[in-house]
């Protein structure tokens, strides 16, 4: 054997010992929320008897199987081909997973990394159409990154990741609505049928708008006679106020008197005596008999000597009632008067 054969023999034991017992690459596996996964790294080509197996969780140690005892755990349970079973799945068990497993003489058999993520399942899709619109509507309620695909016949129509919303145009016909992630997968089917019925959403729909239309009507009707009313009691609160108003001027209201009229006498203002009763002036008694023929005497002379007012003096004095003239009594006999 010349030298570069034997160089290149040993350069090809130098490569197949560093790489004993090595799988190279990152797996990507998906999980399910709320349910168990296995990392298997069982491999057919490989002697599955490890002395010693180790996990880790981004850098981090979290089970190991050596010598046929797997200690107790309530996350992570090792079996003894290496594989790890992950218990009740949350969101922050997502992340990178590596295993290492060695021999009794502790070399390194075998190493493989996961890169886990953690999904919500989706739920089964809901089929619904409208006989009236001709639509058919494919929706879910629940899932993680799902996408939607519509079949007809078997034969794919759409594809959406949200909601599907398709316009048929014959009815009697198989739809199959598929909705699937990376960790799960469900399906629904129908056949539409429209032959005498009635949509219940048409009905639902005018009914609604027949109710809400009377409820309308009616606060309507009671806003209205609510502002008659209130019309109504406020002018009656106007014309209280203002006989009220009225009634108090009146009340206050006081008589003018015409400026520069004199006040009425009041000797002419009362009625005439009766016949046979004299008129005293306040505050004088009447003279005695004798005295008081000499004083109507003495009257009738300065009467006499007066003169005689105007005409329209005259008239101005006759208005009203007249006065009381003293009544002349007899003259007393002569002996009577003397002896007195």
């Amino acid at each position: 054997m010349s030298f570069a054969c034997q160089i290149l023999a040993s350069f090809l034991l130098m490569f197949s010992f560093s790489t004993t017992g090595e799988t190279p690459g990152n797996n990507t596996v998906y999980g399910i929320l709320d349910q168990d996964i296995n990392l298997d790294i069982s491999d057919s080509q490989m002697n599955n008897d490890f002395a010693d197996i180790q996990w880790e969780k981004d850098g981090a140690r979290i089970a190991r199987r050596k010598n046929e005892t797997d200690p107790q755990n309530d996350k992570y349970q090792v079996f003894k081909n290496g594989t790890l079973k992950i218990k009740h799945l949350k969101r922050n068990d997502s992340g990178n997973y590596k295993a290492s497993t060695y021999s009794e003489t502790g070399k390194h058999v075998l190493e493989k990394t996961f890169d886990l993520k953690i999904l919500e399942a989706v739920s089964k899709p809901v089929i619904s159409w409208s006989c009236t619109n001709t639509t058919l509507t494919c929706e879910v309620k629940k899932g993680t990154d799902y996408k939607l695909r519509l079949y007809r016949k078997g034969i794919s129509i759409k594809e959406d990741h949200k909601i599907i919303v398709y316009k048929w145009k014959n009815v009697n016909e198989l739809y199959n609505c598929i909705a699937s992630n990376e960790a799960s997968e469900e399906n629904d089917t129908v056949t539409i049928t429209c032959s005498g019925k009635v949509d219940i959403y048409l009905i639902v729909g005018i009914c609604g708008a027949g109710i809400t239309f009377f409820i309308f009507v009616a606060l309507l009707i009671v806003y209205i006679s609510k502002r008659k009313k209130q019309h109504r009691r406020r002018d009656g609160e106007e014309l209280d106020i203002r006989v009220h108003r009225i009634t108090s001027e009146e009340r206050t209201q006081k008589p003018h008197q015409i400026p520069g009229s004199a006040p009425q006498n009041p000797a002419v203002s009362q009625p005439p005596p009766p016949p046979g009763h004299r008129t005293q002036a306040p505050g004088h008694r009447p003279p005695p008999p004798g005295h008081r023929v000499q004083h109507q005497q003495q009257q009738q002379q300065q009467q006499q000597k007066r003169p005689l007012p105007p005409h329209g003096t005259q008239g101005h004095q006759q208005k009203g009632p007249p006065l009381p003239r003293p009544r002349v009594q007899p003259k007393p006999p002569r002996g009577f008067t003397e002896n007195s």
